[in-house]
């Protein structure tokens, strides 16, 4: 039933391409750390090659992703068909966060069409690939996105989103440091 593959191919591009939302897995080295799962809407997911995916970390109420991946980098990705034929796919690797002021920033953030700001964009080398039956996964009908998060990002100027999102994602719930703004100099 289930399979790994060496590198993502046309279909499970097709298949990834096709799901409206995906899963975060992440988690800190501490045994007694946080496990973090987050759900991820819009079109924020891009293939960059066979072996390295990306998506766009827009920012919320937590930062425990970026705050993980720059500890360790272990992250897993996992998109779930909740409409035509059962299948789950996930996507093991090794994670970092290109933030908002890095210099690799805006030219991946070019890579995400309709988007002119988000906290990082987290950058994820696959060592992993693998599907699954889904056969437990129920139907849904997809009816839309909410449209709240880029509405409230939107409406802010630049200069106070971003001041901001440094000012309530400095660090994870488990005190990680997470969106650290850059040093002066």
């Amino acid at each position: 039933m289930s399979q790994t593959f060496e590198q993502l191919d046309e279909d499970l591009i097709a298949f990834i391409a096709a799901q409206k939302m995906f899963f975060v897995g992440t988690a800190p080295l501490a045994g007694d750390g946080s496990v973090n799962v987050s759900p991820k809407g819009y079109d924020t997911f891009v293939v960059l090659d066979p072996r390295t995916v990306a998506y766009l970390d827009l920012g919320g109420s937590g930062a425990e992703t970026m705050a993980h991946v720059q500890e360790n980098g272990r992250i897993t990705l996992m998109f779930c068909a909740f409409d035509g034929a059962p299948k789950i796919l996930r996507l093991y690797g090794r994670g970092r966060a290109v933030a908002l002021h890095d210099p690799e920033f805006p030219g991946l953030l070019a890579r995400f069409p309709g988007y002119d700001r988000a906290r990082a964009v987290i950058v994820v080398q696959l060592t992993r690939i693998a599907d699954s039956c889904g056969w437990s996964i129920p139907f849904y009908d997809y009816r839309g996105e909410r449209d709240q998060l880029r509405r409230w990002v939107e409406h802010r100027p630049i200069d106070e989103w971003t001041a901001r999102r440094y000012a309530t994602n400095a660090q994870s719930i488990d005190g990680l440091p997470a969106l650290v703004p850059p040093k002066a100099g």
